[in-house]
């Protein structure tokens, strides 16, 4: 079976909503290795329809190091209001979206990554479908923005790692409670 892994950049009072307008000074080789890593061992990407919108808009055209990964690899889209996927390799999750999610995971091989989609990510959370919740907490604080963990109750995480960047960012890796 598959792991549902998710990486979100946070600031210290858990914004992580917009991070291209408060992480950039913060973005290293040591953090771009870090996100390498986690993406190099999934097989595809799990998106909430308006980070598809934003990453469909940006990457297909991008010469960034990410680029090739990002536009090569699978891509489920999670929405009930987009009918159809323009990005390659896209492909739309509606209707039953937990079941569906539930039947990827079973599938075996690679894992199933997760960028930004808060509101995908609070879903899986709480349905106990994500196995790891990747934290990379910035030292900023942002004062606005949605928080990664509004609309979140009575939800109990173990810490697994962490490790500390030397510009100030801690990677905090939790995965559920056994």
């Amino acid at each position: 079976m598959r792991k549902i892994i998710s990486g979100l950049f946070v600031s210290l009072d858990g914004v992580a909503e917009a991070p291209d307008t408060w992480h950039f000074e913060w973005f290293d080789d040591e953090m771009g290795a870090a996100v390498g890593a986690l993406m190099a061992d999934n097989h595809a990407m799990l998106l909430g329809r308006r980070q598809y919108e934003e990453f469909a808009a940006y990457w297909p055209t991008s010469d960034d190091d990410f680029a090739e990964i990002m536009n090569g690899q699978k891509k489920y889209v999670v929405t009930n209001t987009l009918t159809e996927a323009t990005w390659n390799n896209t492909e739309i999750i509606s209707g039953d979206v937990m079941a569906r999610i539930k039947a990827l995971k079973e599938e075996g091989g690679k894992n199933l990554g997760i960028t930004g989609s808060l509101s995908l990510v609070r879903s899986l959370l709480t349905a106990g479908l994500l196995d790891e919740l990747h934290l990379m907490v910035h030292p900023v604080v942002v004062g606005r923005g949605a928080r990664w963990f509004d609309g979140l109750a009575d939800v109990k995480l173990e810490l697994l790692r962490s490790e500390a960047f030397s510009k100030g960012v801690v990677n905090q890796v939790y995965g559920p409670v056994a």
